[in-house]
């Protein structure tokens, strides 16, 4: 009846394990609690869990974020520490453990904190920048959000009961064949990603509909903020993207569950179609994770720079091609694996060509910076900090594109620092500087500009100490993955590196603090203009935080950073008049489905099959329930949209 499930599922196999089940358990119960002594529970139904608003699923969707960065992180700071105590002895895990750490690491890393960090921004901001009330299918919307919940919350409770994979975060077959790994990890990390990876394929279709469709009356293709212009390329490469990275772990279960060998050499599979398929959407979704982050960096130079963003055109230009070589250079990851020496100059050309496109956005920051009059805000700090980093770790991708030179290091440290080196400065940099950014937009109040400058050199510093040392190790010969080190030589860089990632653990103990002292002094820190930064775009048109219809009267925009423009001829922006609105109601549909999708995945990890199809019916009713409402919509009266407006003060939309 339990399938696999019994009670050799809970992690008494190491007291390390077992205290990592008892912090994840404690934590979930110290939320319950804090909620049930404020009472927060009907607040938090009404607000949240049930909303379809884009506004509280992209707060969610960064919530979501930062928690699994806490847990990754901590995945970081034990593998550094074990590999610096295994040095002199055995270090505190064991082979297998340490395993599961990384795998774990990088799993939560990619899928977990990057993407939802930056669909939560994407989510937030898109409307707002493209004068719209909300995304194009707000019900899909909130549904996306909770399928990658529900593949967030199996990688969690991997923690409690069972074992993470020890495939690593690519799940190369055969290491996640059955055979290598016949427990329940690899399972775990098949269905968190196939799960999610639903619902950020469907949130690629509404921003993409929505840039489409929901554009304010005006604004053409070229009048759009560049950070829309890379969501919706970012978008267009989830589209083509994701669908491989779907068949890829489908076909993998289905290896595992009924022996179907696709990717068992033997057996007349092919172990190097994964790599094919996987790797479709492998590469690419650096580029899908870091081209929002370019374009928040350009909104950040801009506005912080008090000058148009440099080259407008040739930045969108950029950042289409960059999009169409990102889906041509997949194959420089098995450079190692034995493909004709043609094919692989061919990806090798590819990869050194898309570095073009990329340093030309990094002279376009730096020209806008040029002679403007440049703020020296923490949030123009990434911006600086992403610039000096992400040179270094373009200079050494180049070298992985050598073929000769990735022979040789490929499986070692080096290959380590530079994916860091990328993902990093060039992805979370960017969306830490939108968070700081957007966040008087969101909450109403400035966050604390002394933490936001000890955060950056928290990680500014922290990243140059772990991950330069890496670059050393791995010229001498590192090799990557590795639980025990061998080499007293290898100690001095080591223990710089473990520095190092204590001064990520400093900043990341920092945004903490920052989040607590910017609420506590949030009087202080309140924007009652709805313009804290004298910004561009839209989304500085309206109060902080937005009403939920966004707009009271919609925008007309015939020109690049039209609200901009309008302020510096000292004229109002064109609006259209007070009217009706119709809104989205919120419902419980997409959470129930979340939470069952959370359950299917579960039974499906322990072969629970009764669990299973039980819960494929219920969200098949749940959706059949869905579709037959018909009166999904409020609507908010021309007269109520302007009372509600005229009590933001100082704001005239």
């Amino acid at each position: 009846m339990f399938g696999r499930l019994s009670m050799d599922a809970l992690p008494l196999y190491s007291p390390v394990a077992l205290s990592g089940a008892a912090v994840t358990v404690l934590g979930a119960l110290v939320a319950v609690a804090v909620l049930t002594y404020f009472k927060a529970w009907g607040w938090l139904w009404r607000n949240y869990l049930t909303t379809v608003d884009h506004k509280k699923i992209g707060i969610m969707y960064i919530v979501l974020a930062l928690i699994m960065l806490l847990r990754g992180f901590f995945d970081a700071i034990m593998m550094r520490s074990q590999q610096v105590m295994s040095v002199a002895g055995e270090g505190y895990l064991e082979g297998d453990h340490f395993q599961q750490i990384f795998s774990a690491h990088g799993t939560i890393m990619i899928f977990f904190m990057a993407m939802p960090f930056m669909s939560g921004l994407i989510n937030y901001l898109l409307p707002l920048q493209v004068g719209a009330r909300d995304v194009a299918y707000p019900y899909m919307n909130a549904l996306s959000f909770w399928l990658t919940a529900a593949g967030a919350g199996l990688v969690l409770i991997s923690l409690v009961v069972g074992k993470f994979s020890t495939a690593g975060w690519t799940g190369y077959p055969p290491y996640s064949g059955i055979l290598r790994s016949p427990g329940v990890g690899v399972d775990y990390w098949i269905w968190s990603i196939f799960i999610s990876g639903w619902g950020t394929t469907m949130s690629a279709i509404n921003f993409i509909v929505t840039i489409i469709r929901r554009r304010a009356p005006g604004m053409k293709l070229m009048h759009m903020p560049i950070f829309t212009w890379t969501v919706l390329c970012a978008s267009i490469i989830i589209l083509l993207c994701f669908p491989a990275l779907t068949v890829a772990t489908a076909l993998l279960g289905l290896d595992r569950i009924f022996e179907m060998h696709n990717f068992t050499n033997e057996a007349g599979g092919n172990i190097m179609n994964f790599a094919n398929i996987f790797w479709m959407w492998g590469h690419p979704e650096v580029y899908i994770l870091v081209l929002p982050a370019f374009g928040i960096f350009s909104e950040v130079s801009a506005t912080f720079s008090s000058k148009k963003l440099y080259g407008y055109k040739h930045m969108v230009s950029a950042t289409a091609v960059i999009t169409i070589f990102s889906m041509l250079v997949w194959l420089h990851h098995f450079f190692t694996m034995g493909s004709s020496a043609y094919v692989n100059a061919v990806f090798g050309i590819a990869t050194m060509i898309i570095g073009i496109p990329t340093g030309l956005k990094i002279f376009n920051w730096m020209f806008t910076m040029y002679r403007g009059k440049v703020r020296f805000h923490s949030t123009i700090y990434w911006l600086l900090g992403f610039i000096v980093l992400f040179v270094i770790g373009g200079a050494t991708g180049v070298m992985h594109a050598i073929v000769p030179v990735d022979y040789n290091l490929h499986n070692t440290t080096f290959l380590v620092a530079h994916f860091h080196n990328m993902i990093i400065p060039g992805v979370l940099f960017g969306y830490l500087a939108g968070y700081n950014y957007w966040f008087p937009k969101a909450f109403g109040f400035q966050l604390d500009e002394k933490w936001g400058k000890r955060i950056f050199w928290g990680w500014f510093l922290g990243f140059i100490c772990a991950f330069m040392p890496l670059y050393a190790l791995g010229l001498m010969g590192l090799p990557r993955r590795t639980a025990e080190i061998y080499d007293p030589s290898f100690m001095p860089l080591l223990v710089v590196a473990f520095i190092g990632a204590c001064l990520v653990l400093f900043a990341i103990i920092g945004m903490l603090i920052q989040l607590y002292v910017s609420i506590k002094n949030r009087d202080k820190l309140r924007d009652t203009t709805g313009d804290p930064w004298d910004g561009r775009t839209l989304e500085w048109t309206i109060p902080s935080p937005p009403p939920e219809f966004n707009f009271a009267r919609v925008p007309y925009i015939d020109e690049i950073d039209g609200y901009a423009e309008a302020k510096r001829k000292g004229e109002s922006l064109k609006l259209g008049p007070y009217e009706d609105i119709e809104m989205p109601k919120s419902t419980p549909i997409a959470f129930i489905i979340g939470v069952i999708s959370f359950v299917a995945g579960f039974a499906a990890v322990w072969q629970i099959w009764w669990l299973f199809f039980v819960s494929l019916v219920a969200i098949l009713a749940a959706t059949i329930v869905r579709s037959y409402n018909d009166h999904d919509e409020y609507e908010i009266t021309a007269e109520e949209v302007k009372e509600i407006m005229e009590s933001h003060q100082g704001v005239s939309s």
